[in-house]
């Protein structure tokens, strides 16, 4: 399982004045604060979840050290 792609998302707005469905999902994704950064594995379900709230984050390629 070493071959997964990892994605690293970063909240880049707030959540404040979003519907409650937006905040539900950013909190899924793990994220407790504005500017920061998550990394996931890159899978359907992560996707499905980004796309949902892809005017609030923003995806990269997770650098491997």
């Amino acid at each position: 399982m070493a071959d997964e792609k990892k994605i690293a998302i970063t909240q880049i707005r707030s959540k404040s004045g979003r519907p409650e469905k937006h905040r539900r999902t950013l909190r899924a994704l793990g994220f407790t604060k504005h500017q920061q950064t998550r990394i996931h594995t890159d899978t359907p379900a992560i996707r499905g979840m980004i796309n949902q709230v892809s005017h609030l984050v923003e995806v990269r390629d997770a650098e491997e050290k």
